[in-house]
């Protein structure tokens, strides 16, 4: 029998990010406490710009915008946010989505594999995912429910079972 596999990968659906977003500035334009303090929430390359003209309003944009990233399924762990900082008269906030899995932090869950999981199960780095093959697929799911278990500074789906 061939082995079974999957990938553990850290990835964010761009779209969701993208609706997460659109609904956060709706929010901002339509309360009546975020009134005529300039806040707003877009992408800026890359990132996503966050500006207000006070630091605590800039918080409470990122507040908002948090709450819509877990009401569609993303981690926040996929979140990158810096602190407020000021520019001229306003604060201005930038946060980047992380996508991928370092080289050091798949290390890391490749060594937490090998130390703590089931006898004959491989990981091995691929890129900025992790691929972990077995013969048994009860070991598989097995290493599923440790990294779930585990902590990371990092999100995690498991992908391409097979």
């Amino acid at each position: 029998m061939a082995d079974s596999s999957f990938d553990i990968v850290s990835k964010v659906d761009r779209q969701e990010v993208d609706n997460a977003l659109n609904q956060a500035s709706k929010e901002i334009s339509q309360r009546y406490d975020f009134r005529g303090v300039g806040a707003s929430i877009e992408w800026s390359g890359e990132r996503i710009e966050i500006r207000a003209n006070a630091e605590e309003r800039a918080r409470a944009v990122l507040d908002i915008f948090q709450s819509k990233l877990v009401k569609r399924g993303i981690s926040l762990k996929a979140l990158d946010s810096g602190e407020p900082q000021a520019s001229g008269k306003e604060f201005k906030l930038f946060s980047t989505i992380k996508e991928g899995i370092s080289a050091d932090d798949a290390k890391k869950v490749a060594k937490l594999i090998r130390d703590e999981g089931p006898k004959g199960v491989k990981a091995q780095v691929q890129g900025d995912e992790l691929r972990v093959t077995s013969k048994s697929r009860d070991a598989l799911q097995e290493v599923q429910r440790l990294v779930r278990e585990k902590d990371f500074d990092f999100a995690v789906q498991f992908v391409n079972y097979r």
